[in-house]
């Protein structure tokens, strides 16, 4: 495979790098806006492969390039959909970076694009990989929390000095925070909720509901620290601290996530299950099974932080035998690896382009909510097929 990746900042890099350890992947051009980050690029394959990328800083020269027969997107969020839009003409089957949608109208647009050219295209949720993710879908296949009745997550991390210094770093969080107020940055928590609940493979998501709290986080961290610049000082941010959605799913399951980055606070993305034999918690490393982890007289007697006796007998297949290696944790070399290897035998993508758009929606979708304290309607983006389509579990 010849690939040409389109972005090389802070996630285009850790890509990149976990890229140049395979031997079925050639990297043949790298791009980025900026020079010094192409040239660090180049520098990284040929220090790696020995061999020598093209580079440039016009994303549409690699898209078209003849050398390229496949694409990864790792730009800031607003071109996305854009640079997709394109290798999906050229049918190059493409990988891409995270990240919500500006509309709803560009999420249809991207389906429509999908299903003209076929263009096989994955979106790169790395979260789906977690271990954690991984255990809870193959205890829920295997029916051990019986019925699932509620899921929550969220993106719980504080970016405060990140998106603070957006400018000396050249990253885009900074002018979403200033100009949005949404759940932007959604599919780290929707991901595997979706996939445990069959969205769009027997179930949908039909409503949604969001709520902002006001946004004092940023305001009161560049108050309070010295070297923040200078400019922001007067500047009013637009995102809530706490972005809190609630989703209706058509199978009578709800889901809460949760957006969580401008306030102190540790790690978490929240994840909990609740089903009608038993539930599991990421916080506090549990998982809990009705009459194996509570005793019979007193329901707060309870065995917590039990989590890895259950991977003893419930870990997922890739992690059990050992595929989960690289950055994050090992997800994000489990994630390539399942893009590249459906390149290579032309298999449906794991996250596919259904997958990807209505996980995206869930940011315009919110600021529609928040803006007008309302509840809205969850597009079908797959014009009914949600009923049909068959189960893509992660193997």
């Amino acid at each position: 495979m010849k690939l040409g990746i389109i972005g090389l900042g802070q996630r285009g890099s850790m890509l990149l790098h976990e890229i140049l350890k395979r031997d079925d992947v050639s990297v043949t051009w790298v791009c980025d806006l900026y020079e010094d980050r192409v040239q660090a690029g180049q520098e990284a394959v040929k220090n790696t492969k020995g061999t020598t990328p093209h580079m440039t800083t016009d994303a549409m020269e690699v898209i078209h390039a003849e050398d390229t027969n496949c694409l990864l997107i790792a730009t800031s969020w607003d071109c996305h959909v854009a640079l997709l839009k394109e290798a999906m003409t050229v049918h190059k089957p493409t990988a891409f970076e995270v990240g919500g949608a500006y509309s709803v109208e560009e999420c249809f647009e991207l389906v429509e694009l999908y299903e003209k050219t076929k263009t096989p295209v994955m979106m790169l949720e790395n979260c789906c990989y977690g271990r954690l993710e991984l255990l809870a879908l193959n205890m829920c296949r295997k029916g051990l929390l019986g019925e699932i009745v509620h899921m929550e997550g969220g993106y719980r991390h504080d970016l405060r000095a990140e998106v603070t210094f957006g400018e000396n770093n050249r990253h885009y969080r900074l002018k979403e925070y200033l100009s949005r107020n949404c759940e932007n940055y959604p599919t780290h928590e929707i991901g595997p909720i979706a996939k445990i609940l069959d969205i769009n493979r027997g179930n949908r998501m039909v409503s949604l509901v969001s709520v902002s709290s006001k946004a004092a986080g940023l305001s009161s961290y560049i108050k309070d620290n010295e070297n923040t610049p200078e400019n922001l000082k007067d500047k009013t941010f637009a995102q809530g601290d706490v972005v809190t959605t609630i989703i209706k799913c058509a199978g009578g399951q709800t889901i809460t996530i949760t957006l969580d980055t401008t306030l102190p606070r540790y790690y978490s993305r929240g994840f909990m299950i609740q089903g009608t034999r038993g539930m599991i918690c990421e916080d506090n490393a549990s998982v809990f099974i009705d009459g194996q982890d509570n005793a019979k007289d007193f329901c707060w007697n309870t065995e917590w932080n039990n989590i890895e006796k259950y991977y003893e007998q419930y870990d997922h297949r890739l992690w059990k035998e050992g595929h989960a290696t690289g950055g994050h944790g090992g997800i994000d070399g489990l994630v390539l690896s399942a893009f590249f290897d459906a390149v290579k035998e032309q298999k449906p993508m794991p996250i596919d382009i259904y997958d990807a758009v209505t996980w995206m929606a869930i940011t315009p979708l919110s600021e529609a909510s928040i803006k007008n304290n309302a509840v809205v309607d969850f597009p079908d983006f797959t014009h009914g097929m949600w009923q049909t389509k068959e189960r893509a579990d992660i193997e």
